[in-house]
């Protein structure tokens, strides 16, 4: 599990070379999202959004989650448990603040917490994956509120 400050540059080059595309998210049918092949570099092909990235990350390291949009994924208590502290591999969800009518989690953006103060991540903003630390994300007023972390339901550690 690559974590510190080289951590991207550990991870192989389809999991380097992502380029952002908010239609391809979890949930989005054919043609824009075929149906994942198994191989999670694969299922990058053509771009990711930053939980269809998150996603694969995990499935790269034996970690599945299933197709969940970030409001499903903060309710989920099936797959995944609230984690008090992120470790690494767990998920991490930053967004704005609440917005009456909305359920918690909606919209927001999903990273995967790699070390103390860095999460890989991939956004519009950066258009491929990068590493940012909390501080980086709170400056930023879309995801200036940390909602939480998400470890995945029987995973080690």
């Amino acid at each position: 599990m690559p974590c510190g400050p080289d951590a991207l540059a550990r991870l192989p080059e389809a999991f380097r070379n992502v380029s952002y595309s908010g239609a391809r998210h979890p949930g989005a049918g054919t043609p824009e999202c075929p149906s994942p092949t198994g191989d999670a570099a694969d299922d990058l092909a053509g771009g990711a959004n930053c939980q269809r990235y998150a996603y694969a990350v995990l499935r790269h390291f034996g970690l599945w989650v299933p197709p969940l949009r970030s409001a499903e994924l903060w309710a989920d208590e099936r797959a995944t448990v609230p984690a008090e502290r992120p470790r690494p591999l767990d998920l991490v969800l930053f967004d704005g603040g609440p917005v009456v009518g909305r359920p918690t989690g909606y919209g927001a953006h999903v990273g995967v917490h790699l070390a103390p103060g860095q999460v890989l991540h991939l956004c519009k903003e950066a258009g491929r994956p990068a590493v940012w630390s909390y501080a980086d994300f709170a400056v930023r007023p879309r995801y200036a509120r940390f909602l939480g972390a998400k470890r995945v339901a029987g995973a080690a550690g």
